[in-house]
C-alpha cells in the first residue's frame, strides 16, 4: 500500500482502504477501482491522502513520471497543488484520455494549465456533487423569488411553508454542515445576490441551530426565519441596494429601514412565526446594544435573530465583494474574537466558533505569509491561531507568531 497525494492519482488505480471525509462520511470502499468521476468527488471532499494497492515498477531505477490524463469541459478540473512528487505510472484500462499535463506554479489559488490558471473553486464545481447541489440550489431561488415577489407585489397573505422547508432540507441531504458551507463558499456570485443570500442565511441558520442541538420545530422555524429576513430589502431600490460607491446619508437610511419593512410585510401573512417576525426585525440588533433598529441588548434579543445575526454576518464575510476577497473560516473566527463576543449572543457564538474551527482540525491551509502547512491544534484561548506544521515537520504556534495568520484552506 502507499498513499498518494490527491493531485498523483489515476484512472485504474486501486483504493487500500475506505476513503472518508473528515466528518465520518464514507466517500469509497477499499478495493474501488478509481475513475476520474471518483477523483473528482475526492478532490470534492478535500481528501489530502488517499491509500492506493502498490504497483510494481517495471525498472527500479527508472520510475515512471506521467501526466495526468483529465477531460476539460469548459470548466474543467485540478486537483489541488499541494507538493512536487513523481506520478506512479497510470494503469493499463481504461483507455487513455487526452492527457494535459500540469505545471505547478507559485499562485496559491490553483494550477496553470496550458497557461490557463484553473482556481480550486472551478474544479469544484465540475463535480457531479456539485452540478446537483447547484440544481436544487437554483430551483429553491427560482422558488424564493416567486414567494418574495407574491409578497411585496401582489399582497399575497398565504405562503406554503412547508414547501419551502422541504426545497430547503433536500440542500442537506447527505451532508454535514460543514459540508455544506464548503460548497456554499464555492457558488458563483449570482446577479439575485437578496435572494442568495437569504437562502444561503437559511440554511447557515440551520446548521448553526443543528450545532446547538435545538428540535425539529425550532430548527424549522429557526431556517424560515434565515430565508425571510431581509424581505424588507426588495422593496429597496436597485440602484441604491446595489451601489458600489459610497452610500448617501438618505440612502444609508434607506437601507437600515429594511428590518422594518420585512417585518411590517411578513406581518400579513397567515399564521406566521412570531419567532420569524422576531428575527427579521431584530438581526442587525446586537448583544452590547449597538446594533439597529431599536438598539436592543442581551436577552432582549430574540434567541432565533441571534442565531441569524450570526448567520447573515458569516455569509456576508465569505461572499466576494468588489472591494474584496472572500474571508475563509479562519479569517471570519478571527473576526469574531476580536469583537464577535461582545456583540453576539455567547451561547450562538461560542457554538459557531468553536464548532467551526474543530471542523478543520488538519486541515491543510495557506498563511499570509504564502506558505503552506497543516493544522494540528487547535488553541482553545485563540481558536484562530492554532499550531501548524509545515511539510519538513517544523511546528509553528500561530497564537505567539505576531503579523502571521491563515489567509485560506486547501
Amino acid at each position: 500500500m502507499q498513499k498518494l497525494p490527491l493531485r498523483n492519482l489515476n484512472a485504474g488505480m486501486t483504493l487500500a482502504g475506505d476513503i472518508t471525509t473528515r466528518h465520518g462520511q464514507i466517500v469509497a470502499r477499499k478495493g474501488t477501482v478509481l475513475t476520474d468521476s471518483l477523483i473528482a468527488r475526492l478532490s470534492f471532499y478535500r481528501i489530502d491522502l488517499v491509500p492506493v494497492e502498490q504497483e510494481e515498477t517495471p525498472d527500479e531505477h527508472k520510475p515512471l513520471v506521467a501526466p495526468l490524463a483529465v477531460d476539460l469541459p469548459t470548466e474543467s478540473i485540478t486537483p489541488l497543488p499541494q507538493e512536487e512528487a513523481r506520478r506512479p505510472k497510470a494503469a493499463s484500462t481504461p483507455p487513455p484520455k487526452p492527457e494535459v499535463t500540469l505545471k505547478k506554479e507559485k499562485n496559491p489559488d490553483g494550477f496553470r494549465t496550458n497557461n490557463k490558471t484553473i482556481p480550486y473553486s472551478q474544479k469544484l464545481r465540475s463535480t457531479p456533487e456539485y452540478q446537483k447541489f447547484q440544481l436544487d440550489y437554483s430551483r429553491n431561488i427560482a422558488l424564493m423569488r416567486s414567494v418574495f415577489e407574491s409578497i411585496v407585489k401582489k399582497g399575497e397573505t398565504t405562503v406554503d411553508f412547508e414547501r419551502i422547508l422541504n426545497e430547503v432540507r433536500s440542500l442537506f441531504a447527505s451532508k454535514t454542515t460543514l459540508d455544506l458551507f464548503d460548497i456554499l463558499h464555492t457558488m458563483t456570485a449570482l446577479d439575485d445576490a437578496v435572494y442568495v443570500h437569504s437562502l444561503n442565511v437559511a440554511l447557515i441558520s440551520r446548521g448553526i441551530g443543528k450545532w446547538m442541538k435545538l428540535d425539529k420545530d425550532k430548527l424549522d422555524v429557526l431556517t424560515l426565519a434565515g430565508y425571510f429576513h431581509d424581505i424588507g430589502k426588495i422593496v429597496i431600490p436597485p440602484e441604491v441596494l446595489n451601489k458600489t460607491g459610497k452610500l448617501t446619508d438618505e440612502e444609508f437610511q434607506m437601507i437600515r429601514k429594511h428590518p422594518l419593512e420585512g417585518r411590517k410585510l411578513l406581518k400579513q401573512i397567515n399564521g406566521i412565526d412570531g419567532r420569524i417576525l422576531a428575527a427579521t426585525l431584530q438581526h442587525h440588533e446586537r448583544f452590547d446594544g449597538s446594533g439597529y433598529p431599536r438598539g436592543l441588548a442581551g436577552d432582549e434579543i430574540d434567541t432565533t435573530a441571534a442565531i441569524v445575526a450570526v448567520a447573515d454576518v458569516y455569509d456576508a464575510m465569505t461572499a466576494s465583494r468588489a472591494y474584496r476577497a472572500p474571508k475563509c473560516a479562519f479569517q471570519v473566527i478571527s473576526d469574531f474574537e476580536d469583537d464577535g463576543l461582545q456583540k453576539y449572543d455567547p451561547k450562538v457564538i461560542m457554538t459557531f466558533i468553536k464548532r467551526m474551527a474543530d471542523a478543520y482540525q488538519n486541515a491543510r491551509v495557506i498563511l499570509s505569509d504564502g506558505s503552506r502547512c497543516k493544522v494540528i491544534y487547535l488553541n482553545p484561548q485563540r481558536m484562530s491561531k492554532p499550531m501548524v506544521e509545515f511539510d519538513d515537520g517544523k511546528i509553528l504556534d500561530l497564537s505567539t507568531s505576531s503579523g502571521i495568520s491563515i489567509t485560506s484552506i486547501i
